[in-house]
């Protein structure tokens, strides 16, 4: 896995400043540790990072075409580049190395814009055509991989992988952005393509956006989405052995590297599938890794040793400590921006785990999106069943003045806590989905920001940006609908941000079988029942693996990868907890009522609510301020060079 990074002049032609660049792209070493690289020519310059993976004595970028009038500076993977460069050779291009990026280069010469239309794998890219003085931005269709940009006010556009890489550059306004920050503690993430600064936005997952010298960047271009249109099914028995048949390819592809390589398993249904389908193609030991903790609510190392047993892995677990306070500062470095996602903890640490063994780790995530894994999909058919039967004109008053009454009961089964169900009875579809994932409701952030806060904010609510998809999306069915949301918010806002930011701290590149977009489209395909049927999620995939994994795993109740967050915040990080929420940072920041959030500690700590995770969200958005606040200044460096 690599990093890039660049700055290109929209007006002018200017030498481009080596020192910048070369900060740029130095500041992102982390996730290109073995090689370094740059290219300058008037008014672009592009920096690169790289991790090796393929081709390990070629493959150096930036890379060029034959003539040099085509240069990319890439970060993944593409997968099927052998029959792209079979492909290409047939249309006359020449060849020079053995690696997946000099396909773009040649795509690009064949199919310009749409040559994305026909990598499969996981990549963000920037390429300049000299001829037509012409950058090129591109990221994968699910997101895998990141992208950031921006537009400063000299009139240039930088870009790198990580948001750090932009702050290296003086130019760039550090100005925080309200509407991101509504979106922060309404989602625990930022979604794309907004983030925490004003000034820099995300690449959409499966956009490009095609920039000319002379011309501001107009608005990016979507290539790809997920169909959701469901297919003729010949029989259950026919779709678990398509499923398993399309699974174990795209495994095969990804066991491709020329380094060593090994598999994250946490005990669930996805990743233990994953390691099934490597163990059978595979003629040594596959590596595994995982994660064990104290409590055992949260604990699925159990699992994790029986599917490693059962397939002669060779399997390294380590316990993650009530003391891992440690790495809160250093998340919020990782991410550049508030994160509140407390399982990037445990992720940190299989990621740290698994690099001391291997380079290349393939993981199970975006199961539960595409198979419907998550128990909050069976909550809103629920939901959905009733809110059918009544207009939404009489279910806002009567289910309205229900949960305004009804007492909040945190401690209860989700079943009793009618007060939730009543407040989600009152709303239309999405605005029940986007009620049931927020980390903190409407209610409690009206109290929590501050009168200048909520002036900034205008008539926004974060509510817009699951409105936005849901007026896109191609599903018809509410359980396609929401999956559709979280394909195009959570996946790639929270659970690829986290895996991609820890693992590339260490150097380890993630693979994602299960987000092949082959794979990806095949699945929204299917019927929802064989999804979700009589409260079990991910019914069909289960089926299929019957005879790989043992019952005990496949239909136990889901955990998920957490952590006991709302003891330790009670325990071992309360003192931590307390520093954070009555710093000189939180209150300079003047974005929120401090009382309130000195309300939220005492409840949380007298046991009288759970509020684990707006007390979480808004430490980790402490730490961002305070990291921000004492940034490096890389002016000095720049001169050092």
């Amino acid at each position: 896995m690599c990093a890039i990074a660049g700055i290109f002049d929209l007006y002018h032609q200017p030498d481009i400043d080596a020192g910048l660049l070369q900060s740029m792209t130095d500041i992102q070493r982390h996730r290109g540790p073995d090689q370094c690289g740059m290219h300058r020519e008037p008014g672009i310059g592009l920096g690169h990072r790289r991790l090796s993976i393929i081709d390990l004595s070629g493959g150096q970028q930036p890379l060029f075409n034959e003539d040099h009038s085509v240069v990319v500076v890439y970060n993944g993977e593409i997968y099927n580049f052998p029959a792209l460069i079979r492909e290409l050779q047939q249309f006359g291009h020449t060849f020079r190395t053995q690696c997946d990026t000099e396909v773009i280069v040649h795509a690009w010469e064949q199919w310009g814009a749409r040559c994305v239309e026909h990598f499969r794998g996981m990549f963000a890219f920037a390429l300049w055509d000299r001829r037509q003085r012409t950058l090129f931005l591109a990221r994968d269709r699910l997101g895998i991989k990141p992208l950031h940009y921006a537009v400063l006010d000299n009139g240039q556009l930088i870009f790198a992988s990580e948001m750090k890489a932009l702050l290296a550059h003086q130019q760039l306004r550090r100005d925080l952005d309200p509407l991101a920050v509504e979106d922060y503690f309404a989602y625990g993430y930022i979604p794309e393509p907004r983030s925490i600064f004003r000034q820099i936005r995300k690449l959409e997952p499966g956009h490009t956006l095609l920039v000319r010298h002379g011309r501001m960047p107009g608005q990016s271009h979507r290539y790809w989405d997920i169909p959701f249109v469901v297919q003729p099914l010949i029989s259950q028995q026919h779709a678990a052995d398509e499923l398993l048949a399309r699974l174990r390819e795209a495994v095969h592809l990804r066991m491709v590297a020329e380094v060593p390589l090994g598999a994250f398993l946490s005990g669930g249904v996805d990743s233990s599938a994953v390691v099934a389908m490597m163990a059978q193609q595979s003629s040594a030991p596959v590596n595994t890794c995982s994660i064990a903790f104290d409590d055992a609510q949260f604990d699925e190392s159990a699992y994790a040793n029986m599917v490693a047993k059962r397939y002669g892995t060779s399997h390294h677990s380590q316990r993650v400590a009530q003391h891992d306070a440690g790495l809160i500062d250093q998340l919020a470095t990782l991410y550049d921006e508030p994160f509140a996602d407390s399982s990037a903890l445990p992720t940190y640490r299989v990621c740290q785990l698994a690099r001391q063994r291997v380079t290349v780790a393939l993981s199970g995530d975006g199961g539960d999106e595409n198979l419907a894994g998550y128990r909050r999909y069976r909550w809103h058919l629920h939901e959905e069943r009733w809110r059918a039967l009544l207009p939404l004109g009489l279910r806002q008053p009567v289910f309205g003045t229900l949960g305004r009454l009804y007492p909040k009961a945190d401690w209860a089964p989700r079943p009793l806590r009618a007060k939730s169900t009543f407040e989600a009875l009152a709303r239309d579809s999405v605005a029940a989905y986007f009620h049931g994932v927020s980390i903190m409701k409407d209610s409690m952030r009206a109290q929590l920001f501050s009168p200048a806060l909520k002036r900034d904010l205008g008539e926004y609510h974060a509510i817009e940006v699951l409105r936005r998809h849901a007026g896109s999306s191609p599903a018809d069915h509410p359980l396609s609908m929401v999956q559709y949301l979280d394909l195009k918010t959570y996946l790639p806002g929270d659970i690829l941000t986290k895996v991609d930011r820890a693992s590339m701290a260490h150097g380890l590149e993630v693979r994602v079988p299960l987000l092949d977009h082959t794979l990806v489209e095949w699945l929204s395909g299917l019927p929802p029942a064989l999804k979700l049927r009589g409260g079990v999620g991910k019914y069909l995939f289960k089926q299929a693996l019957a005879p790989y994994l043992p019952d005990e795993l496949l239909h136990r109740q889901k955990m998920g990868f957490s952590v006991p967050l709302a003891d330790w915040l009670r325990g071992p990080l309360r003192s931590r907890l307390h520093r954070s929420l009555n710093s000189s940072v939180l209150a300079g920041c003047e974005m929120f009522n401090l009382d309130y959030v000195q309300q939220l500690f005492q409840q949380h700590q007298i046991g009288r609510r759970d509020h684990s995770a707006p007390l979480w969200s808004l430490m980790m958005f402490e730490s961002f301020l305070r990291q921000m606040r004492v940034a490096p200044d890389h002016s000095a460096a720049r001169q050092a060079a």
